[in-house]
């Protein structure tokens, strides 16, 4: 079973991701509501992958992102976007970001999505 963080800081947004991430046999092993907090989660449990917002306060999912890549270059991550922006994309890309998935999301795009990455 793979072990997933999920680091958005809407509330509805991880509950669903949650539920829908459960429901197919994933746990889900902790939940941030910034990109601080997921990175701090992610050195402390190590999860197998992690679905990344972008924005967030106090720190955004692309500085999250980078934080995590360079201190785990093998570290999986799904980023989650509302902005569809070439440049946000591009610098997700940059970053080594293993999905860019757009929202909103259905229990498909999310399965797909894992499938690309482990």
């Amino acid at each position: 079973m793979k072990q997933i963080l999920i680091v958005d800081d809407s509330p509805m947004i991880r509950g669903l991701l949650t539920r829908t991430l459960e429901k197919h046999g994933y746990k889900v092993c902790g939940q941030a509501k910034n990109g601080k907090e997921g990175v701090e989660l992610y050195d402390e449990l190590m999860p197998d992958l992690v679905f990344m917002d972008i924005t967030m306060p106090i720190m955004d999912g692309l500085e999250a992102s980078e934080k995590i890549k360079n201190k785990y270059p093998d570290s999986k991550i799904i980023m989650l976007s509302a902005m569809g922006d070439e440049e946000v994309m591009e610098q997700a890309d940059q970053l080594g970001i293993d999905v860019f998935l757009k929202k909103p999301f259905n229990d498909y795009n999310i399965v797909s999505a894992i499938s690309k990455v482990v």
